[in-house]
């Protein structure tokens, strides 16, 4: 779909500044711009950040202060977010099935042990000794390594790339519509269509039940060497770093960048835009709501601090129905 810039302003009564009249044909991100698309710009200092191209259209808060150069297109929303979401759903109207599946015969791959039932789309294509369990869905245009071991009911979805000798074990999800919504002003939820994929480096090994969401834009990323556990969700443009062990029920939320060899414990929740150090070690059950920017153990039943502070600290909790009753003799 292309369509002139002026046809989509009239259309969604967007506020503007048009410099060139150029096609639209989607949308991109703010870190890598691509020609005739719409980029979201939250901060006026993205354009010290990243680079500024006038064949793009960027969306930005009305109410921001912008030093903006002379030459770039703009479109000025009350809600961006809200207009993004329109604006991916008018582009990519549906969620990223594929439409064209065949049956696998085992006579048409060969060094590939295919069981019962898998069906693989159009445009995809898997590495020799590989071998996929029954009921296997691997979606259109997927790429998949050598000597991978896909379990079985394992689905991966349109446009997935996958590394060699990567484990993914029975009844996981990769590349599913990530859940990213944001309300318009009427309070109504809209789902933002996320165009993105996932990209799965070598040597990954991925336990049962788990769900890997495909990027809104850029790529959910698990790089090299990353070992997760059972039913871990990993949220939409999260970047995992290499060789980081993720144990069974970790929830890890939209954009959070996950450092080198870390490890995190169980049913650890780590919330969005979150950014670990390499070496980290996260205890289990601990909720991760800021940044952890130093090598080390870290507990984060409350706040999260380093896990020496903590210890320190639960000390003391224990002691609190003691101290409260010393208090209270003191002042009788």
């Amino acid at each position: 779909m292309k369509l002139l810039l002026t046809e989509l302003v009239k259309k969604f009564n967007f506020e503007h500044k048009i410099i060139k009249n150029i096609e639209i044909i989607g949308v991109s991100s703010v870190e890598e711009p691509k020609p005739n698309t719409f980029v979201l710009l939250s901060k006026s200092s993205f354009f010290k950040l990243y680079n500024i191209s006038s064949e793009v259209v960027y969306i930005a808060p009305n109410n921001l202060k912008l030093d903006t150069p002379s030459n770039i297109n703009l479109i000025f929303s009350t809600n961006p977010k809200v207009d993004l979401a329109i604006l991916l759903n008018f582009f990519y109207p549906s969620e990223n099935f594929c439409e064209q599946f065949t049956i696998v015969d085992d006579d048409k791959f060969s060094n590939i042990e295919f069981g019962g039932n898998c069906y693989i789309g159009t445009d995809s294509s898997i590495g020799q000794d590989s071998r996929l369990g029954n009921n296997v869905v691997i979606g259109c245009n997927v790429k998949i390594g050598k000597d991978c071991n896909i379990a079985h009911n394992v689905s991966i979805l349109n446009d997935c790339i996958i590394g060699n000798n990567v484990t993914i074990s029975a009844g996981t999800v990769i590349g599913s519509e990530g859940f990213g919504n944001v309300r318009d002003d009427s309070d109504n939820w809209i789902h933002i269509r996320h165009t993105g994929t996932v990209v799965i480096h070598d040597n990954v090994q991925i336990g049962s039940n788990c769900t890997i969401d495909r990027g809104t834009i850029n790529n959910t990323v698990i790089s090299n060497g990353v070992i997760i556990d059972n039913l871990v969700h990993i949220a939409h443009n999260v970047e995992v770093g290499e060789k980081t062990a993720i144990a069974a029920k970790v929830g890890i939320a939209g954009s959070s960048h996950i450092g080198k060899r870390n490890m995190i414990g169980g049913m650890v929740g780590i919330v969005d835009h979150i950014t670990t150090s390499d070496d980290v070690i996260i205890s289990a059950t601990s909720t991760v709501n800021k940044d952890i920017m130093e090598p080390g153990t870290y507990t984060g039943i409350m706040p999260i601090s380093k896990h020496s502070s903590w210890k320190r600290i639960a000390f003391w909790i224990t002691k609190l129905d003691k101290i409260v009753k010393m208090v209270n003799l003191k002042n009788k």
